[in-house]
């Protein structure tokens, strides 16, 4: 769940048991704001539907400013939260592959599972062929580990990256999503689908 400071409270397995109560939970909001549905998310790409845009901005907003709080009462480390090294090429030919898989089949990895545990069929042909794609990458992996490791950028943060403070970018991330979720209302309404 992350390195909670305050292990005499909260031992490390039940940070565990959190963490696993939390990943329930945020299979319940998947759920409930119709992740399962592969039209639904595919609505975010076609523009007549924005609850992707809008749950996951929520989600990281609440995220950022609860890390930001906690580290503030000195409840969490930050600097004890580890971050995946970024290889700026394979991160962007790993993103083109996702985007290309979601505007296909309807789902992302977390979905696709969602969508499973309700009993869809489709999300289950989906999770089949991620699964040979981390096959096929996994034997391939010889043949592209060059361009894997490729433009490697260390662990910066975004506000590191960009030279401010995390209190800056969090209010300026902040403003972005209001200024998101204008632009998704305004594209609901400009390109509406009958109900689906």
């Amino acid at each position: 769940m992350g390195p909670l400071v305050v292990y005499e409270i909260i031992s490390a397995n039940t940070n565990l048991v959190m963490a696993f109560i939390i990943g329930i939970g945020f299979g319940f909001v998947l759920e409930s704001s119709g992740f399962s549905s592969s039209r639904k998310l595919a609505g975010q790409f076609y523009g007549y539907d924005s609850t992707v845009l809008k749950v996951f901005f929520t989600a990281a907003v609440v995220a950022m400013l609860g890390l930001l709080f906690f580290s503030l009462f000195g409840w969490i480390d930050l600097s004890l939260i580890y971050i995946n090294p970024t290889f700026l090429y394979s991160a962007m030919v790993g993103g083109a592959v996702m985007g290309v898989g979601f505007i296909l089949g309807g789902f992302c990895p977390g979905t696709a599972f969602c969508a499973l545990s309700i009993g869809k069929l489709d999300a289950l042909s989906f999770i089949g062929g991620l699964v040979i794609g981390v096959l096929l990458f996994t034997e391939a992996f010889p043949l592209v580990e060059e361009l894997f490791y490729a433009e490697n950028m260390g662990t910066p943060t975004i506000n590191e990256f960009l030279n401010m403070s995390r209190g800056t970018f969090g209010l300026i991330l902040i403003l972005i999503a209001l200024g998101m979720f204008f632009v998704a209302e305004w594209a609901e309404k400009k390109f509406p689908r009958e109900e689906y």
